[in-house]
């Protein structure tokens, strides 16, 4: 057996989910950057459940069933008020919600593909809800129903602050959303496939990959990228703070990939709305310190941004807690997520693939009263 670290290169499956090709990211044979300047995230979630863009009348139907799905129940916002709101991260908040949201959906253990698509709805249309209601939960405040007329992007940001968010940071934000859509094989994705490979219910899938989200190296490095820059906290500081990262060879996070080679396709969308951001709220230095790390680290280290780094100084722009930037990939990605699992059921194999081993041989068993 040839051993792979990682399972770098390995490919795992066949999927018309999304590719990534020669650095060129597609939704179902769409470009990103397509879909970046000209989609709404709600013809996103319905391209990559469907292979294809919906119709007027495919798009008002989809809307309207995420509309009718938003609100959560009771019983999750109950269980949030339970918690040490102090000393819980929200990706875990969020991690127990989707499980316990399985609990009160009828049909959790019902496997058939319209059964399954009517649980994909309903996460995709009450994960913001739960994410914004936690937010709100935590500081005191009670959660605000979702409207029913309007879109996903703004209906998230009116959960979370009660205020009607301006135009620019829907368009910010639904563009963020369509960015962080699908990915491909990634970490999350390949997790909800492996458990649901077991037909294991949609609830688990879900559940398992927000469980992979979770880390640093992966939906974390958003939130990491904040508390650098705050670390920094003037362009002036950025040669200096960047070169004793180098020194003590510490990854400066939001660079590198390890897909890409030539830079990740999604980041210089986020850029774009970061300085579009920054300077509207009056706070452009946090553009302009992103700019500055990474020019130091792409001119010395030949290393891009990745979707992560300029995102972070976007959602601060957007008045956003910095520990709610994962649970907001999650928000986005559950769409990729609940394709591909849709995708797996529709040609299950158990996944179990072998490991090298490498530990001792030939030991023999030796009574305890023998045991040094």
């Amino acid at each position: 057996m040839t051993t792979t670290r990682g399972l770098e290169g390995v490919v795992a499956t066949t999927s018309s989910v999304s590719s990534i090709i020669d650095d060129t990211l597609t939704y179902a044979g769409y470009n990103i950057d397509d879909l970046a300047e000209n989609a709404s995230f709600e013809e996103v979630v319905y391209l990559l459940w469907h292979r294809k863009l919906p119709t007027k009348d495919q798009l008002a139907e989809i809307k309207k069933e995420l509309a009718e799905n938003a609100e959560i129940p009771q019983e999750v916002v109950d269980h949030f008020k339970s918690y040490d709101l102090k000393s819980v991260h929200p990706m875990a908040a969020l991690r127990t919600a989707v499980s316990l949201l399985g609990l009160f959906d009828s049909e959790a253990d019902v496997m058939d593909p319209e059964a399954n698509y009517r649980k994909a709805i309903r996460l995709q249309a009450k994960l913001p809800t739960i994410v914004s209601a936690f937010a709100r939960i935590r500081k005191g405040l009670e959660p605000i129903k979702p409207k029913s007329d309007a879109s996903l992007a703004a209906n998230f940001l009116y959960t979370l602050t009660g205020e009607e968010p301006s135009s620019v940071a829907v368009e910010a934000f639904n563009k963020a959303l369509v960015l962080h859509a699908d990915h491909e094989l990634n970490a999350s994705t390949f997790t909800a496939r492996v458990c649901v490979a077991t037909l294991s219910d949609v609830y688990s899938g879900v559940t398992a990959a927000i469980g992979a989200l979770k880390g640093p190296l992966h939906g974390g490095a958003n939130e990491a990228v904040m508390k650098m820059l705050k670390e920094i906290g003037d362009v002036d500081n950025v040669e200096s703070y960047v070169h004793e990262k180098f020194a003590r060879k510490e990854k400066i996070m939001g660079f590198g990939h390890r897909v890409y080679r030539q830079g990740d396709p999604r980041a210089k969308h986020l850029k774009e709305m970061s300085e579009k951001l920054t300077n509207l709220t009056g706070e452009p230095k946090w553009f302009e310190i992103s700019t500055k790390i990474e020019e130091v680290v792409t001119s010395e280290k030949s290393i891009p941004p990745n979707v992560d780094f300029y995102s972070a100084s976007m959602y601060h722009s957007l008045g956003i807690d910095h520990d709610l930037f994962t649970p907001i990939f999650a928000v986005s990605r559950v769409s990729g997520w609940l394709a591909h699992i849709l995708e797996q059921y529709e040609n299950n194999r158990l996944i179990r693939p072998r490991a090298d081993y490498t530990g001792p041989d030939m030991q023999k068993y030796v009574p305890i009263e023998q045991r040094g």
